[in-house]
Protein backbone atom coordinates (compact mmCIF):
# COMPACT_ATOMS: atom_id res chain seq x y z
CA UNK A 1 0.00 0.00 0.00
CA UNK A 2 0.88 3.19 -0.67
CA UNK A 3 1.42 5.97 2.48
CA UNK A 4 -1.44 6.49 3.85
CA UNK A 5 -1.22 10.70 2.89
CA UNK A 6 -1.77 9.50 -0.59
CA UNK A 7 -4.77 8.88 -2.50
CA UNK A 8 -4.71 5.03 -3.52
CA UNK A 9 -7.34 4.48 -7.22
CA UNK A 10 -8.86 1.17 -7.31
CA UNK A 11 -10.79 -0.07 -10.32
CA UNK A 12 -14.03 -2.73 -10.03
CA UNK A 13 -15.07 -4.25 -13.13
CA UNK A 14 -18.30 -6.39 -13.11
CA UNK A 15 -18.70 -9.02 -15.85
CA UNK A 16 -22.53 -9.79 -15.93
CA UNK A 17 -24.64 -11.52 -18.17
CA UNK A 18 -25.71 -8.10 -20.24
CA UNK A 19 -23.01 -6.05 -19.48
CA UNK A 20 -19.71 -5.24 -18.30
CA UNK A 21 -19.02 -2.25 -16.12
CA UNK A 22 -15.80 -1.07 -14.51
CA UNK A 23 -16.03 2.03 -11.81
CA UNK A 24 -12.75 3.61 -11.33
CA UNK A 25 -12.45 4.99 -7.69
CA UNK A 26 -10.08 7.00 -5.67
CA UNK A 27 -9.72 5.75 -1.83
CA UNK A 28 -8.73 8.15 0.59
CA UNK A 29 -6.74 6.32 3.14
CA UNK A 30 -6.74 8.52 5.88
CA UNK A 31 -10.98 9.85 5.64
CA UNK A 32 -11.70 5.97 5.15
CA UNK A 33 -13.89 6.45 1.91
CA UNK A 34 -13.97 6.67 -1.54
CA UNK A 35 -15.32 8.44 -4.30
CA UNK A 36 -16.18 7.88 -8.09
CA UNK A 37 -13.65 9.12 -10.44
CA UNK A 38 -15.56 7.46 -13.60
CA UNK A 39 -17.66 4.70 -15.09
CA UNK A 40 -17.35 2.75 -17.71
CA UNK A 41 -19.88 0.11 -19.25
CA UNK A 42 -20.20 -2.11 -22.31
CA UNK A 43 -23.48 -4.17 -23.48
CA UNK A 44 -21.27 -7.29 -24.77
CA UNK A 45 -24.38 -9.97 -23.83
CA UNK A 46 -22.34 -12.97 -22.38
CA UNK A 47 -25.89 -14.30 -21.64
CA UNK A 48 -26.46 -15.23 -25.21
CA UNK A 49 -24.81 -18.45 -24.71
CA UNK A 50 -25.08 -21.16 -27.72
CA UNK A 51 -28.41 -22.87 -27.47
CA UNK A 52 -27.33 -26.44 -27.96
CA UNK A 53 -24.51 -26.31 -25.38
CA UNK A 54 -24.94 -23.48 -22.94
CA UNK A 55 -21.27 -22.18 -23.69
CA UNK A 56 -20.37 -18.37 -23.82
CA UNK A 57 -20.27 -17.82 -27.81
CA UNK A 58 -17.32 -16.92 -29.53
CA UNK A 59 -18.78 -13.68 -31.06
CA UNK A 60 -19.68 -12.83 -27.12
CA UNK A 61 -16.54 -13.81 -25.82
CA UNK A 62 -14.17 -11.14 -28.51
CA UNK A 63 -17.24 -8.97 -27.61
CA UNK A 64 -15.96 -9.25 -23.55
CA UNK A 65 -12.19 -9.29 -24.64
CA UNK A 66 -12.37 -5.93 -26.21
CA UNK A 67 -14.40 -4.30 -23.43
CA UNK A 68 -12.31 -5.41 -21.15
CA UNK A 69 -8.73 -4.82 -22.99
CA UNK A 70 -10.38 -1.26 -22.82
CA UNK A 71 -10.87 -0.96 -19.14
CA UNK A 72 -7.27 -2.77 -18.35
CA UNK A 73 -5.62 -0.03 -20.05
CA UNK A 74 -7.95 2.68 -18.81
CA UNK A 75 -7.15 1.71 -15.06
CA UNK A 76 -3.34 1.52 -16.46
CA UNK A 77 -3.67 5.10 -18.17
CA UNK A 78 -4.71 6.64 -14.54
CA UNK A 79 -2.34 4.12 -12.47
CA UNK A 80 -4.94 2.07 -10.86
CA UNK A 81 -3.29 0.61 -7.58
CA UNK A 82 -5.66 -2.77 -7.96
CA UNK A 83 -7.77 -3.59 -10.40
CA UNK A 84 -10.70 -6.18 -8.80
CA UNK A 85 -12.91 -7.99 -10.75
CA UNK A 86 -15.84 -10.78 -10.51
CA UNK A 87 -17.61 -12.53 -13.35
CA UNK A 88 -21.42 -13.28 -12.12
CA UNK A 89 -24.45 -15.78 -13.62
CA UNK A 90 -23.17 -16.02 -17.08
CA UNK A 91 -20.07 -16.64 -16.84
CA UNK A 92 -20.49 -19.48 -13.61
CA UNK A 93 -23.35 -21.27 -15.69
CA UNK A 94 -21.29 -21.84 -19.41
CA UNK A 95 -19.48 -25.05 -18.96
CA UNK A 96 -16.51 -22.97 -20.80
CA UNK A 97 -16.78 -19.77 -18.44
CA UNK A 98 -13.58 -20.84 -16.50
CA UNK A 99 -11.81 -21.18 -19.32
CA UNK A 100 -12.85 -17.72 -20.08
CA UNK A 101 -11.68 -16.47 -16.90
CA UNK A 102 -8.19 -18.00 -17.37
CA UNK A 103 -7.92 -16.74 -21.03
CA UNK A 104 -8.42 -13.06 -19.68
CA UNK A 105 -6.13 -13.99 -17.33
CA UNK A 106 -3.73 -15.04 -19.99
CA UNK A 107 -4.05 -12.36 -22.53
CA UNK A 108 -5.10 -9.21 -20.45
CA UNK A 109 -2.94 -10.20 -17.35
CA UNK A 110 -6.46 -9.26 -15.70
CA UNK A 111 -7.68 -11.55 -12.43
CA UNK A 112 -10.68 -12.25 -12.34
CA UNK A 113 -12.85 -14.15 -9.11
CA UNK A 114 -15.93 -15.99 -10.05
CA UNK A 115 -18.69 -15.65 -7.61
CA UNK A 116 -21.51 -17.69 -6.52
CA UNK A 117 -24.87 -15.86 -6.10
CA UNK A 118 -24.75 -15.38 -2.20
CA UNK A 119 -21.32 -13.69 -2.49
CA UNK A 120 -23.10 -11.67 -5.12
CA UNK A 121 -25.58 -10.72 -3.57
CA UNK A 122 -23.36 -9.90 -0.26
CA UNK A 123 -21.03 -7.65 -2.65
CA UNK A 124 -24.23 -5.59 -3.87
CA UNK A 125 -25.36 -5.11 -0.07
CA UNK A 126 -22.26 -3.37 0.49
CA UNK A 127 -22.35 -0.87 -2.24
CA UNK A 128 -25.88 -0.10 -1.76
CA UNK A 129 -24.46 0.51 2.08
CA UNK A 130 -21.90 2.30 1.22
CA UNK A 131 -24.35 4.85 -0.40
CA UNK A 132 -27.58 5.08 1.96
CA UNK A 133 -27.66 5.15 5.40
CA UNK A 134 -30.36 2.22 6.87
CA UNK A 135 -30.91 4.47 9.94
CA UNK A 136 -30.96 1.45 11.76
CA UNK A 137 -34.24 -0.04 10.17
CA UNK A 138 -34.38 -3.09 7.71
CA UNK A 139 -33.84 -2.94 4.21
CA UNK A 140 -34.56 -5.18 1.04
CA UNK A 141 -32.45 -4.92 -1.58
CA UNK A 142 -33.52 -5.83 -5.17
CA UNK A 143 -31.32 -6.15 -7.98
CA UNK A 144 -32.40 -7.48 -11.39
CA UNK A 145 -29.85 -8.51 -13.94
CA UNK A 146 -29.25 -10.15 -17.20
CA UNK A 147 -29.18 -13.53 -15.66
CA UNK A 148 -30.00 -13.37 -12.03
CA UNK A 149 -32.23 -11.69 -9.18
CA UNK A 150 -30.45 -10.75 -5.91
CA UNK A 151 -33.10 -10.43 -3.19
CA UNK A 152 -31.06 -9.16 0.07
CA UNK A 153 -32.48 -8.71 3.15
CA UNK A 154 -30.05 -6.83 5.86
CA UNK A 155 -29.72 -3.77 8.30
CA UNK A 156 -26.76 -1.42 8.87
CA UNK A 157 -24.55 -3.70 10.74
CA UNK A 158 -25.20 -6.86 8.48
CA UNK A 159 -27.29 -9.18 5.65
CA UNK A 160 -30.42 -11.22 7.34
CA UNK A 161 -30.95 -12.72 4.08
CA UNK A 162 -29.04 -12.95 0.81
CA UNK A 163 -30.99 -15.12 -2.49
CA UNK A 164 -29.53 -15.67 -5.78
CA UNK A 165 -32.20 -16.53 -8.26
CA UNK A 166 -31.90 -17.66 -11.83
CA UNK A 167 -34.44 -15.08 -13.23
CA UNK A 168 -33.20 -12.41 -15.18
CA UNK A 169 -33.97 -9.76 -17.88
CA UNK A 170 -31.68 -11.91 -21.04
CA UNK A 171 -32.75 -15.10 -19.44
CA UNK A 172 -36.39 -14.72 -19.64
CA UNK A 173 -36.06 -12.67 -22.90
CA UNK A 174 -34.28 -15.61 -24.31
CA UNK A 175 -35.62 -18.93 -22.58
CA UNK A 176 -39.66 -17.36 -23.56
CA UNK A 177 -38.57 -15.63 -26.51
CA UNK A 178 -39.99 -11.88 -25.56
CA UNK A 179 -39.21 -10.06 -28.49
CA UNK A 180 -42.80 -7.61 -29.51
CA UNK A 181 -46.09 -6.96 -27.62
CA UNK A 182 -47.57 -9.32 -25.80
CA UNK A 183 -51.38 -10.41 -24.81
CA UNK A 184 -52.46 -10.43 -21.57
CA UNK A 185 -52.09 -14.34 -21.47
CA UNK A 186 -48.57 -14.02 -22.40
CA UNK A 187 -47.91 -11.30 -19.58
CA UNK A 188 -50.17 -13.65 -17.19
CA UNK A 189 -48.15 -16.97 -17.96
CA UNK A 190 -44.53 -14.77 -17.49
CA UNK A 191 -45.59 -13.25 -14.06
CA UNK A 192 -46.76 -16.78 -13.03
CA UNK A 193 -43.29 -18.28 -13.70
CA UNK A 194 -41.15 -15.03 -12.23
CA UNK A 195 -43.56 -15.80 -9.29
CA UNK A 196 -42.88 -18.92 -8.82
CA UNK A 197 -39.24 -18.43 -9.27
CA UNK A 198 -39.46 -15.20 -6.27
CA UNK A 199 -41.53 -17.09 -4.06
CA UNK A 200 -38.52 -18.73 -2.04
CA UNK A 201 -36.42 -15.93 -1.36
CA UNK A 202 -39.48 -13.82 -0.57
CA UNK A 203 -40.87 -16.53 2.18
CA UNK A 204 -37.14 -16.40 3.38
CA UNK A 205 -37.45 -12.75 3.95
CA UNK A 206 -40.92 -12.64 5.63
CA UNK A 207 -39.54 -15.29 8.46
CA UNK A 208 -36.74 -13.18 9.10
CA UNK A 209 -38.54 -9.83 9.68
CA UNK A 210 -39.77 -8.89 12.89
CA UNK A 211 -43.09 -8.34 13.80
CA UNK A 212 -43.84 -4.49 12.82
CA UNK A 213 -40.89 -4.13 10.69
CA UNK A 214 -41.30 -2.54 7.45
CA UNK A 215 -38.50 -3.05 5.38
CA UNK A 216 -37.53 -0.48 2.90
CA UNK A 217 -37.18 -1.69 -0.89
CA UNK A 218 -34.11 -0.50 -2.42
CA UNK A 219 -33.58 -1.33 -6.33
CA UNK A 220 -30.73 -1.27 -8.22
CA UNK A 221 -28.73 -1.86 -11.52
CA UNK A 222 -29.90 -1.89 -14.98
CA UNK A 223 -33.43 -2.67 -15.16
CA UNK A 224 -34.13 -0.63 -11.76
CA UNK A 225 -32.48 2.49 -13.51
CA UNK A 226 -33.86 1.92 -16.94
CA UNK A 227 -37.37 1.87 -15.24
CA UNK A 228 -36.69 4.76 -13.41
CA UNK A 229 -35.54 6.83 -16.21
CA UNK A 230 -39.00 6.30 -18.17
CA UNK A 231 -40.81 7.24 -15.20
CA UNK A 232 -38.55 10.42 -14.62
CA UNK A 233 -39.70 11.40 -18.15
CA UNK A 234 -43.27 10.36 -17.43
CA UNK A 235 -43.56 11.82 -14.34
CA UNK A 236 -41.99 15.24 -15.86
CA UNK A 237 -39.13 14.82 -12.97
CA UNK A 238 -36.13 16.96 -14.32
CA UNK A 239 -33.04 15.63 -11.58
CA UNK A 240 -29.97 15.36 -13.10
CA UNK A 241 -29.29 11.98 -11.24
CA UNK A 242 -32.01 9.27 -10.47
CA UNK A 243 -29.92 7.77 -7.58
CA UNK A 244 -32.63 8.56 -4.83
CA UNK A 245 -35.56 9.16 -6.22
CA UNK A 246 -38.18 6.86 -5.18
CA UNK A 247 -41.60 5.70 -7.04
CA UNK A 248 -44.93 4.03 -6.45
CA UNK A 249 -45.96 0.55 -7.41
CA UNK A 250 -49.11 2.15 -9.15
CA UNK A 251 -46.41 3.91 -11.39
CA UNK A 252 -44.60 0.89 -12.04
CA UNK A 253 -47.71 -1.35 -13.00
CA UNK A 254 -49.18 1.60 -15.16
CA UNK A 255 -45.72 1.63 -17.21
CA UNK A 256 -45.81 -2.51 -17.96
CA UNK A 257 -48.87 -2.35 -19.16
CA UNK A 258 -48.25 0.56 -21.78
CA UNK A 259 -44.42 -1.78 -22.22
CA UNK A 260 -45.91 -4.92 -23.04
CA UNK A 261 -48.63 -3.56 -25.87
CA UNK A 262 -45.21 -1.90 -27.45
CA UNK A 263 -43.41 -3.95 -30.14
CA UNK A 264 -39.60 -4.23 -30.29
CA UNK A 265 -39.16 -0.81 -32.31
CA UNK A 266 -41.26 1.44 -30.39
CA UNK A 267 -39.78 0.47 -27.70
CA UNK A 268 -36.46 1.71 -29.33
CA UNK A 269 -37.82 5.26 -29.25
CA UNK A 270 -38.81 5.76 -26.47
CA UNK A 271 -37.43 8.44 -24.62
CA UNK A 272 -34.30 7.91 -22.20
CA UNK A 273 -33.83 3.82 -23.22
CA UNK A 274 -31.21 2.61 -24.71
CA UNK A 275 -31.77 0.26 -27.86
CA UNK A 276 -30.40 -2.69 -26.22
CA UNK A 277 -32.02 -1.87 -23.02
CA UNK A 278 -35.33 -2.07 -24.71
CA UNK A 279 -34.86 -5.80 -25.88
CA UNK A 280 -34.81 -6.34 -22.15
CA UNK A 281 -37.38 -4.22 -20.37
CA UNK A 282 -40.44 -5.86 -20.41
CA UNK A 283 -38.92 -9.33 -18.84
CA UNK A 284 -36.98 -6.94 -16.40
CA UNK A 285 -39.58 -4.97 -15.82
CA UNK A 286 -42.29 -7.51 -15.24
CA UNK A 287 -39.71 -8.62 -12.74
CA UNK A 288 -39.82 -5.86 -10.88
CA UNK A 289 -43.25 -5.73 -10.55
CA UNK A 290 -44.19 -9.19 -9.46
CA UNK A 291 -41.50 -8.89 -6.92
CA UNK A 292 -42.88 -5.37 -5.76
CA UNK A 293 -46.45 -7.35 -5.23
CA UNK A 294 -45.32 -10.46 -3.90
CA UNK A 295 -43.33 -8.15 -1.36
CA UNK A 296 -46.16 -6.27 -0.50
CA UNK A 297 -44.16 -2.77 -1.00
CA UNK A 298 -46.36 0.06 -2.12
CA UNK A 299 -42.42 2.00 -3.00
CA UNK A 300 -38.91 1.74 -4.17
CA UNK A 301 -35.95 3.91 -4.19
CA UNK A 302 -33.40 3.70 -6.49
CA UNK A 303 -29.99 3.43 -5.43
CA UNK A 304 -26.72 3.79 -8.31
CA UNK A 305 -24.53 1.63 -6.52
CA UNK A 306 -24.22 -2.31 -6.50
CA UNK A 307 -21.94 -4.54 -6.88
CA UNK A 308 -19.13 -3.14 -8.80
CA UNK A 309 -19.16 -0.56 -5.50
CA UNK A 310 -19.20 -2.96 -3.17
CA UNK A 311 -16.35 -4.73 -4.22
CA UNK A 312 -14.68 -1.38 -3.74
CA UNK A 313 -16.10 -1.93 -0.52
CA UNK A 314 -14.80 -5.13 0.07
CA UNK A 315 -11.36 -4.46 -1.23
CA UNK A 316 -10.96 -1.51 1.73
CA UNK A 317 -12.58 -3.97 4.16
CA UNK A 318 -9.30 -6.37 3.39
CA UNK A 319 -7.45 -3.51 3.65
CA UNK A 320 -8.66 -2.42 6.75
CA UNK A 321 -9.75 0.78 5.77
CA UNK A 322 -13.05 1.10 6.35
CA UNK A 323 -14.79 0.92 10.47
CA UNK A 324 -17.77 2.24 11.64
CA UNK A 325 -21.23 0.68 9.96
CA UNK A 326 -18.64 -1.76 7.95
CA UNK A 327 -17.00 -3.07 10.94
CA UNK A 328 -18.74 -6.10 11.07
CA UNK A 329 -18.83 -7.30 7.74
CA UNK A 330 -14.86 -6.96 7.77
CA UNK A 331 -14.57 -10.38 9.59
CA UNK A 332 -16.58 -12.11 7.00
CA UNK A 333 -14.51 -14.46 6.06
CA UNK A 334 -14.04 -15.68 10.02
CA UNK A 335 -17.76 -15.55 10.95
CA UNK A 336 -18.98 -17.73 7.69
CA UNK A 337 -15.94 -20.25 8.45
CA UNK A 338 -17.27 -20.57 12.32
CA UNK A 339 -20.90 -20.78 11.13
CA UNK A 340 -19.99 -23.91 9.06
CA UNK A 341 -17.94 -25.47 11.45
CA UNK A 342 -20.74 -25.28 14.00
CA UNK A 343 -23.13 -26.55 11.35
CA UNK A 344 -21.05 -29.14 10.89
CA UNK A 345 -20.46 -30.26 14.82
CA UNK A 346 -16.71 -29.23 14.43
CA UNK A 347 -14.91 -29.66 17.97
CA UNK A 348 -14.13 -25.80 18.79
CA UNK A 349 -11.85 -26.03 21.41
CA UNK A 350 -9.51 -28.88 19.12
CA UNK A 351 -9.95 -26.70 15.79
CA UNK A 352 -8.53 -23.24 17.45
CA UNK A 353 -5.75 -25.47 18.57
CA UNK A 354 -5.21 -26.46 15.91
CA UNK A 355 -6.01 -23.22 14.33
CA UNK A 356 -3.21 -21.79 16.86
CA UNK A 357 -0.55 -23.91 16.01
CA UNK A 358 -0.62 -23.79 12.21
CA UNK A 359 -0.15 -20.23 12.58
CA UNK A 360 2.66 -20.32 14.68
CA UNK A 361 4.08 -22.59 12.43
CA UNK A 362 3.12 -19.80 9.34
CA UNK A 363 4.89 -17.09 11.05
CA UNK A 364 8.09 -18.68 11.88
CA UNK A 365 8.06 -20.02 7.46
CA UNK A 366 6.76 -17.26 6.66
CA UNK A 367 9.44 -15.32 4.63
CA UNK A 368 9.70 -18.64 2.62
CA UNK A 369 6.19 -18.83 1.30
CA UNK A 370 5.51 -17.50 -1.88
CA UNK A 371 4.73 -14.21 -2.12
CA UNK A 372 1.58 -15.08 -4.25
CA UNK A 373 0.29 -16.56 -1.24
CA UNK A 374 -1.64 -13.06 -0.07
CA UNK A 375 -4.70 -14.27 2.00
CA UNK A 376 -1.90 -17.15 3.40
CA UNK A 377 -2.97 -16.71 6.87
CA UNK A 378 -6.48 -16.80 6.74
CA UNK A 379 -6.55 -19.62 4.42
CA UNK A 380 -4.17 -21.85 6.60
CA UNK A 381 -7.11 -20.65 9.83
CA UNK A 382 -9.95 -21.40 8.22
CA UNK A 383 -8.48 -24.88 6.87
CA UNK A 384 -7.20 -25.73 10.45
CA UNK A 385 -10.90 -24.63 11.79
CA UNK A 386 -12.97 -26.98 9.27
CA UNK A 387 -10.44 -29.87 8.76
CA UNK A 388 -12.52 -32.59 11.04
CA UNK A 389 -15.63 -31.19 9.54
CA UNK A 390 -16.18 -34.63 7.60
CA UNK A 391 -16.31 -36.26 10.88
CA UNK A 392 -20.12 -35.10 10.01
CA UNK A 393 -20.77 -37.63 7.62
CA UNK A 394 -18.15 -40.29 8.86
CA UNK A 395 -15.68 -40.22 11.52
CA UNK A 396 -13.61 -43.45 9.92
CA UNK A 397 -10.25 -43.23 8.21
CA UNK A 398 -11.27 -41.16 4.71
CA UNK A 399 -13.28 -38.34 6.70
CA UNK A 400 -10.73 -35.63 5.25
CA UNK A 401 -12.51 -36.26 1.82
CA UNK A 402 -15.88 -36.11 3.79
CA UNK A 403 -14.12 -32.46 4.67
CA UNK A 404 -13.12 -31.48 1.41
CA UNK A 405 -16.37 -32.38 0.19
CA UNK A 406 -18.38 -30.30 2.53
CA UNK A 407 -16.06 -27.33 2.27
CA UNK A 408 -15.90 -27.68 -1.54
CA UNK A 409 -19.53 -26.87 -1.81
CA UNK A 410 -20.66 -25.03 1.13
CA UNK A 411 -21.19 -21.35 0.96
CA UNK A 412 -17.91 -19.01 2.42
CA UNK A 413 -18.88 -15.31 2.19
CA UNK A 414 -15.89 -13.07 1.40
CA UNK A 415 -13.55 -15.73 -0.53
CA UNK A 416 -13.05 -15.78 -4.29
CA UNK A 417 -13.72 -19.07 -6.03
CA UNK A 418 -9.85 -19.72 -6.22
CA UNK A 419 -9.81 -18.90 -2.60
CA UNK A 420 -12.58 -21.10 -1.62
CA UNK A 421 -10.70 -24.22 -3.95
CA UNK A 422 -7.50 -23.61 -2.28
CA UNK A 423 -9.26 -23.92 1.58
CA UNK A 424 -10.99 -27.41 0.34
CA UNK A 425 -8.07 -28.66 -0.79
CA UNK A 426 -6.22 -27.67 2.41
CA UNK A 427 -8.33 -29.29 4.45
CA UNK A 428 -8.08 -32.58 1.86
CA UNK A 429 -4.26 -33.05 2.53
CA UNK A 430 -4.05 -31.79 6.39
CA UNK A 431 -3.57 -36.26 6.57
CA UNK A 432 -2.85 -39.50 4.48
CA UNK A 433 -1.47 -39.18 1.10
CA UNK A 434 0.16 -35.86 -0.43
CA UNK A 435 -1.83 -34.35 -3.58
CA UNK A 436 -1.54 -36.83 -6.56
CA UNK A 437 -2.91 -35.74 -9.99
CA UNK A 438 -5.75 -38.23 -9.99
CA UNK A 439 -7.33 -36.33 -7.17
CA UNK A 440 -10.52 -34.48 -7.66
CA UNK A 441 -9.33 -31.83 -5.16
CA UNK A 442 -5.98 -31.63 -6.90
CA UNK A 443 -7.75 -31.30 -9.98
CA UNK A 444 -10.00 -28.69 -9.56
CA UNK A 445 -7.13 -26.20 -8.63
CA UNK A 446 -7.12 -23.67 -11.33
CA UNK A 447 -3.44 -23.18 -11.95
CA UNK A 448 0.06 -23.60 -11.14
CA UNK A 449 -0.24 -20.48 -8.16
CA UNK A 450 -3.18 -22.05 -6.60
CA UNK A 451 -1.52 -25.73 -6.24
CA UNK A 452 2.06 -24.15 -5.10
CA UNK A 453 -0.10 -22.88 -2.31
CA UNK A 454 -1.49 -26.09 -1.03
CA UNK A 455 2.01 -27.31 -1.35
CA UNK A 456 3.35 -24.93 1.01
CA UNK A 457 0.62 -24.68 3.62
CA UNK A 458 -0.64 -28.40 3.77
CA UNK A 459 2.61 -29.45 5.81
CA UNK A 460 1.66 -26.78 8.50
CA UNK A 461 -1.52 -27.95 8.76
CA UNK A 462 -0.73 -31.55 8.42
CA UNK A 463 2.05 -30.87 12.01
CA UNK A 464 -0.55 -28.79 13.76
CA UNK A 465 -3.25 -32.38 13.01
CA UNK A 466 -0.78 -34.16 13.96
CA UNK A 467 0.14 -32.66 17.54
CA UNK A 468 -3.66 -32.72 18.90
CA UNK A 469 -4.17 -36.08 19.10
CA UNK A 470 -6.44 -36.32 21.85
CA UNK A 471 -9.49 -34.27 23.36
CA UNK A 472 -7.53 -32.13 26.01
CA UNK A 473 -5.04 -29.92 25.59
CA UNK A 474 -1.59 -31.26 26.75
CA UNK A 475 0.75 -28.62 24.91
CA UNK A 476 1.55 -25.58 26.68
CA UNK A 477 3.71 -23.85 24.55
CA UNK A 478 5.05 -24.65 20.60
CA UNK A 479 8.18 -23.31 19.37
CA UNK A 480 9.68 -23.70 15.76
CA UNK A 481 13.11 -22.90 14.74
CA UNK A 482 13.39 -23.28 10.98
CA UNK A 483 17.05 -23.24 8.74
CA UNK A 484 17.77 -23.78 5.29
CA UNK A 485 17.56 -27.85 5.82
CA UNK A 486 15.62 -28.26 9.01
CA UNK A 487 12.91 -27.64 10.47
CA UNK A 488 12.89 -28.14 14.54
CA UNK A 489 9.50 -28.01 16.79
CA UNK A 490 9.92 -27.44 20.21
CA UNK A 491 7.09 -28.59 22.24
CA UNK A 492 6.59 -27.27 26.12
CA UNK A 493 4.08 -29.98 27.21
CA UNK A 494 1.12 -28.87 30.48
CA UNK A 495 2.95 -29.89 34.22
CA UNK A 496 2.00 -33.61 34.33
CA UNK A 497 1.16 -34.07 30.91
CA UNK A 498 2.83 -36.68 28.60
CA UNK A 499 3.48 -35.86 25.04
CA UNK A 500 4.71 -39.17 23.39
CA UNK A 501 1.93 -39.83 21.33
CA UNK A 502 1.91 -36.73 19.58
CA UNK A 503 5.61 -37.15 18.85
CA UNK A 504 4.83 -41.10 17.43
CA UNK A 505 1.70 -38.60 15.63
CA UNK A 506 4.85 -36.50 14.07
CA UNK A 507 6.74 -39.26 13.67
CA UNK A 508 3.96 -41.35 11.45
CA UNK A 509 3.71 -38.36 8.91
CA UNK A 510 7.28 -37.62 9.04
CA UNK A 511 7.78 -38.45 5.78
CA UNK A 512 5.16 -36.55 3.96
CA UNK A 513 5.83 -33.66 5.68
CA UNK A 514 9.51 -33.65 5.31
CA UNK A 515 8.62 -33.78 1.44
CA UNK A 516 6.11 -31.15 1.61
CA UNK A 517 8.43 -28.61 3.62
CA UNK A 518 11.36 -29.79 1.59
CA UNK A 519 13.43 -29.70 5.07
CA UNK A 520 14.20 -32.57 7.55
CA UNK A 521 11.95 -32.53 10.67
CA UNK A 522 13.39 -32.35 14.35
CA UNK A 523 11.14 -32.83 17.34
CA UNK A 524 12.34 -31.92 20.87
CA UNK A 525 10.40 -32.10 24.43
CA UNK A 526 11.19 -29.55 26.80
CA UNK A 527 11.15 -31.05 30.05
CA UNK A 528 8.23 -29.33 32.69
CA UNK A 529 11.27 -28.81 35.75
CA UNK A 530 13.63 -27.27 32.83
CA UNK A 531 10.67 -25.25 31.71
CA UNK A 532 9.91 -24.05 34.80
CA UNK A 533 13.79 -23.23 35.51
CA UNK A 534 14.12 -21.34 32.42
CA UNK A 535 10.34 -19.55 33.52
CA UNK A 536 11.96 -18.44 36.57
CA UNK A 537 15.57 -17.01 34.97
CA UNK A 538 13.64 -15.31 32.74
CA UNK A 539 12.11 -13.85 35.21
CA UNK A 540 14.94 -12.34 37.24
Amino acid sequence: MPPASQEVRVAAIDIGTNSIHMVLAAVDQQLRSFSVISTEKASVRLGERDPETGDLTGQAMERAMQALNHYRQLAESHEAHAVVGVATSAVREAGNGREFLALVEQKLDLPVDLVNGREEARLIYLGVLSAMDFAGAPHLILDIGGGSTELILADSHDTRSLSSLRVGAVRLTQDFGVHGALTAERVQFLKTFIQGMLEPAVGKVQQRLAAGESPVLVCTSGTAMAVGSLLAFRLGITTPGLNGLRFGLGHVQELMRELVTLDAERRRQLPGLSERRADIIVTGGLILETAMELLNTQEMVLCKRALREGLIVNWMLRHNLIVDRFSYQSNIRQRTILHQARKYGVDSERAERVARHALILLDACRQDLDPTVAEARELLWGAAMLHACGRHISSVGGYHKHSWYLVRHCTLLGYSEAEHLILAALVRYHRRSPPKKRHEAWLSLQDAGQQRCVQQLSPLLRIAVALDCRPQAVIERLDVAPTARSMTIQLTPFPGANVSLECWSLDNCRAEIEAGLGRNLRVEVVEVVEAEALAETASD
